[in-house]
């Protein structure tokens, strides 16, 4: 039986990676120079073969924080980690504050580590974290092979990188949290989703978790993208370090029609926004947007599929600050915009009269020219 058995490659976005015994032979403390041990080429062939597919790695290791500062002196080895932790803290809370600075789910995270005591250590505090002996790799990247890489797969170490940068001038701005989104500049724009961006839309379906109202499959997603009365709608967020690409995907069923042949509701069986724009406005900006471009439409009531799951809290938070509520309405598996796990599913909706929630002050939106609602 292959350690990757049930193993599923969508929910990974992070590997972890030991250092002494895992990433290089020799025991980094013990060198008699300030050097550190040369890294076994296959592990850095790996990590490579990982970040061109999307998947972040990082760093844990039980060791003196001084071999961090030394790591940091080779610019081209430190380059490929992100959010390292190196100290003498059990590995589970490693991970533990990865998965917080990168603003992943802990359940996201695979680490790779030699030593049998520190795996199983992981694997009774954080039971969700895939562990794997170093000899598992191989097996790990075969687990990728034939899954689809999108542009924003490719881009996405640069772009947690750039995260990185944001995340340290956040920490020396002088000034309120709110001053320093306002200096960020965001911009976020919406429009319909064009055919290359479709693959990030399914992407973002399969692999977020926190900001995902539905669960929708990426098959059913594209399945209904492509049926009559329904639009796949996306959000691409930019500020004054870089670009963040497509940071959301909505889509939206405009089947139920009033009298006078306008969609009298605008339903939402997906809306999915990645986990690097949490606590920024995104979510709520792309959502208000969706609910005044459904009353420029002639609808008069929005709707959302919820289906409620231990990480989606912040989404479902998010829905009840927008006033919806839960409608007669229900999703069931045999209805056409529901999720293929619907039976826990419920439909949260409000009319689109009087005023809508406005989105963050902070954040400038507004509506890609070449998309049209």
């Amino acid at each position: 039986m292959s350690v990757t058995d049930g193993f599923d490659p969508d929910g990974v976005k992070c590997v972890v990676w030991d250092l002494d015994g895992t990433l290089w032979d020799e025991i980094a403390v013990e060198s008699a120079t300030d050097e550190l041990p040369t890294p076994r080429p296959a592990v850095l062939a790996a990590i490579d073969a990982l970040a061109a597919r999307g998947v972040l790695s990082s760093i844990a290791s039980r060791s003196a924080p001084s071999v961090l500062d030394r790591l940091d002196a080779v610019p081209r080895l430190r380059a490929r980690f992100l959010a390292p932790q190196v100290s003498w803290q059990d590995k589970s809370e490693s991970l533990r504050r990865i998965a917080k600075d990168l603003g992943i789910a802990v359940d996201a995270l695979v680490l790779v580590d030699d030593s049998p005591y520190e795996r199983a250590e992981v694997e009774a505090l954080l039971p969700g974290v895939r562990t794997l002996a170093p000899e598992d790799v191989p097996a790990l990247l075969a687990a990728f092979e034939g899954r689809e890489v999108t542009a924003e797969s490719r881009e996405r170490v640069r772009r947690y990188r750039t995260e990185e940068t944001r995340r340290t001038e956040g920490e020396r701005f002088e000034g309120s949290r709110e001053e320093f989104l306002r200096w960020c500049d965001m911009r976020l724009t919406v429009g319909a989703a064009t055919a290359d961006e479709i693959p990030r839309a399914l992407e973002l379906a399969a692999r977020t978790h926190r900001l995902n109202s539905s669960g929708l499959t990426p098959d059913r997603l594209r399945e209904l993208a492509s049926s009559d009365g329904h639009e796949l709608y996306t959000a691409r967020m930019t500020d004054r370090f870089g670009e963040y690409g497509i940071i959301g995907a909505a889509l939206v069923d405009r089947t139920q029609r009033a009298d006078g042949g306008a969609p009298a509701t605008w339903s939402v069986p997906l809306l999915a926004l990645s986990c690097r724009v949490a606590g920024r406005g995104a979510a709520a900006a792309f959502l208000f947007r969706l609910m005044e471009r459904a009353r420029e439409a002639g609808a008069e009531e929005f709707r959302v599929t919820l289906r409620p799951t231990d990480a989606n809290l912040e989404m479902r938070i998010l829905l009840r600050q927008a006033g919806l509520r839960r409608t007669d309405a229900t999703a069931t598996a045999t209805s056409p915009a529901a999720p293929a796990t619907a039976a826990d599913s419920a439909v949260l909706g409000r009319t689109l009269q009087g005023d809508l929630p406005g989105s963050p002050v902070w954040l400038h939106v507004s509506d890609r020219e070449d998309t049209e609602a």
